[in-house]
């Protein structure tokens, strides 16, 4: 009698139930994370690294243990928590999710994908993995690592963003109905650890015998992607302005990138070729002064563009009220919660 092959499901669920990383916020195989700490990580998770978001996810769940709690506190807080975490809108969303689920749901989240869509801030991936996870629901979950591992196991030819539909449905194709959480966080595993962009180990991956890709020999072509673009460099001019030991910072609006995060006054910030020149910097200082310009230059990188920025130093003649202003100690300014673009720039004040 010829024995049946094991479904691919099946055969990653028992590598998952061996090898799987340890997360704060998983449970243990075959057991349901909680709500909570699912919607939390994935949020964090958004474009960020494991590594990265462990210890903040530690962080917020020692401080806000409760979805009430972190919905009762204050905006600013969270996002001072939040420093350096990146991608900022994802903080002001946290919080204000966490306001409706409290307010709205008694504090329970949605068990069903629309349900937890129309949360602020979750959308149609983060949906699909806290309904798997957190509620055990055959949901179809892609993120980056499950996209690469599908699209080599299928070997789909499609470039992205096209080849998203074909990709979500092929692995609807080999998602349990049972476990659903588990093989979703399994197939993240197998991609951040196995199924690498580069160099994938395919001798160590469970579903190597199962893999088109692997069996082609081409598997680093896949998902096809678009040549990138050149970033462009944008540069600006900040203001170190202090006076009696306190430095005057910008509370940013509640809005865009960086909204409602701190940082120093600056100029827009511009793609251009060069910095902007004195006429144009003087005018947008916080408030007339003896201005000096610094040649140092603080360089940081977004999604989207390159940063460059310069330091123009003065004294202020009094702690002046400016408009979105404030005044923080500097032997305190590590603790403000700047992000990490304006950290580099405080830098070139020392």
């Amino acid at each position: 009698m010829i024995k049946s092959t094991p479904p691919i499901s099946a055969v990653l669920l028992d590598w998952y139930d061996r090898e799987r990383r340890s997360l704060p916020w998983r449970a243990e195989p075959g057991e349901q994370a909680h709500p909570y700490q699912v919607w939390l990580s994935e949020i964090m998770l958004q474009q960020t690294t494991v590594a990265t978001v462990k210890a903040y996810f530690v962080k917020f769940l020692k401080l806000w243990p409760t979805v009430e709690a972190l919905a009762n506190a204050p905006q600013e807080q969270v996002l001072k928590e939040w420093a350096g975490l990146g991608y900022y809108a994802r903080a002001r969303n946290l919080h204000k999710c966490a306001g409706v689920v409290a307010r709205d749901f008694g504090g329970q989240f949605p068990k069903c994908e629309d349900g937890l869509r129309a949360l602020p801030g979750v959308g149609d991936y983060t949906a699909a993995a806290i309904a798997a996870i957190a509620f055990g629901a055959p949901a179809v979950v892609v993120d980056g690592n499950i996209e690469r591992v599908t699209s080599r196991l299928f070997r789909i030819g499609d470039m992205l963003p096209k080849a998203k539909k074909p990709i979500k449905a092929a692995t609807a194709t080999i998602t349990p109905t049972k476990r659903p959480g588990d093989f979703a966080q399994a197939m993240m595993d197998l991609g951040a650890g196995i199924c690498t962009p580069r160099n994938p180990k395919c001798p160590l991956c469970p579903l190597s015998t199962h893999c088109k890709a692997a069996a082609a020999g081409d598997m680093e072509r896949y998902p096809v992607k678009k040549p990138k673009t050149m970033k462009p460099t944008r540069r600006a001019i900040s203001f170190w302005f202090t006076y009696n030991d306190h430095i005057l910072l910008e509370r940013r609006v509640d809005k865009g990138l960086l909204g409602g995060m701190p940082g120093l006054f600056s100029t827009p910030w511009v793609a251009r070729a060069d910095f902007p020149n004195a006429e144009e910097w003087l005018m947008a200082a916080p408030h007339p002064g003896e201005w000096q310009l610094g040649e140092a230059i603080a360089k940081h990188t977004f999604t989207h563009f390159h940063l460059e920025t310069r330091l123009a130093v003065a004294a202020a003649p009094a702690r002046l009220n400016v408009k979105n202003g404030f005044w923080a100690p500097l032997n305190e300014i590590g603790d403000v919660g700047l992000p990490t673009a304006f950290a580099k720039i405080v830098r070139l004040a020392d």
